[in-house]
């Protein structure tokens, strides 16, 4: 369900609090109240209002002050403030204005207008919202198509080259006079190729918006068979707590990607606690939820470990982005969230917002409409 608009109340007089509040929460509107600019300034910290309803004229820190500290703060910059006042004048206003208010409301409150008010910035915060977004994902389409291009070059560059090696290795292995030393060496050789073209494959798949054939499956085991192909495929016998709240939800989509990316994200979590951690608490989280109006599950990979490297935070799905040294290393990301968009989701990483140390991997993957056919996206 999608949450309710909140609106903060900001006045020195409970009675004004009490009729606007009763107002605004008959049409649907989660309010908070605040009977001074100290309250007001604690109760942000908290919870980001979306509107604040603040009253100029209090004691001891007026609207003026407190708005002027409202917008110091970098996470209460764009919340839209509307002075409630009984003074009417061109410089009153003015004054307001210039310290960050996008509208005033004045005394005696109108109610309906009061509404319509609110209403009109909600709009407007929507708006400026969705218009983030959108510049968002077309920055971020931008750099796709670039890599796309670039990977897909370099891919088949790489690929027939490759051919050529594997090739030459081929010949020197039916040499039989070949000493046993230089058959070992070419062994080697030959497990370094095959990186090398399995990284040569995640280039190409990367460069291509594939179709991704789906099926109608129910949540939960696909989560908990996630988990055991988890523990078969890495050898970690590490318990994982697994919790669905979605009674099962029935969602379309490929098992095989499904699985496969949330075992990334699980060793990846594995893998953020040291080398000598003796436990490496890790939990999978399913929740039905609501993204841009669509109709999602989240699936949630929740560790205590290290965090984001402040260093990469930033790039975790540019490909080759990683804090890993390893041959191979950066392109896990890159084509888990590759492979989910594909199927009309997305993948967020960021560290915890709960307070505790570690990192939040969520898979947003939509829900199939009830008595649909599940289609390739």
């Amino acid at each position: 369900m999608p949450t309710k608009p909140k609106i903060l109340i900001v006045d020195d007089q409970p009675a004004n609090i009490m009729l606007l509040q009763r107002k605004l929460e008959k049409e649907n509107l989660d309010v908070m109240v605040a009977f001074n600019g100290k309250q007001c300034l604690q109760l942000c910290e908290a919870t980001v209002p979306d509107i604040i309803l603040l009253d100029i004229m209090m004691p001891e820190m007026d609207g003026i002050e407190t708005c002027q500290r409202l917008k110091q703060n970098p996470k209460m910059a764009s919340v839209p403030v509307l002075f409630i006042t009984a003074k009417n004048t061109k410089e009153g206003k003015l004054e307001g204005l210039n310290v960050g208010a996008v509208d005033y409301i004045t005394k005696p409150i109108d109610l309906d207008e009061t509404l319509a008010r609110i209403n009109t910035q909600l709009k407007v915060k929507n708006l400026f919202e969705q218009n983030i977004r959108l510049q968002q994902k077309l920055a971020e389409a931008r750099q796709a198509a670039a890599i796309g291009a670039i990977t897909e070059g370099i891919a088949h560059n790489l690929n027939n080259l490759m051919s050529v090696v594997v090739g030459y290795l081929d010949l020197l292995r039916l040499d039989a006079a070949m000493p046993e030393n230089a058959r070992r060496r070419v062994g080697l050789i030959d497990v370094a190729v095959g990186k090398m073209v399995k990284i040569v494959r995640t280039l190409t798949t990367i460069s291509v918006n594939e179709s991704v054939p789906m099926m109608n499956q129910a949540l939960h085991p696909l989560l908990s068979g996630a988990l055991a192909r988890f523990h078969a495929e890495y050898k970690i016998d590490s318990p994982v707590e697994l919790r669905d709240t979605t009674n099962s939800v029935v969602i379309a989509t490929n098992q095989e990607v499904l699985e496969n990316v949330i075992g990334k994200l699980l060793i990846n979590a594995w893998e953020s606690y040291p080398d000598a951690a003796s436990e490496r608490p890790v939990e999978i989280v399913g929740e039905r939820g609501s993204d841009n109006g669509r109709d999602v599950v989240f699936i949630h990979v929740f560790d205590k470990g290290r965090g984001l490297d402040p260093m990469v935070a930033d790039q975790v799905f540019d490909p080759f982005i990683s804090s890993k040294p390893d041959v191979g290393r950066g392109l896990g990301l890159t084509l888990a969230r590759h492979l989910i968009r594909c199927m009309g989701g997305d993948i967020i990483i960021r560290n915890r917002t709960d307070g505790v140390r570690g990192v939040q991997a969520t898979i947003v993957h939509p829900i199939m409409e009830a008595g649909r056919k599940a289609e390739a996206v």
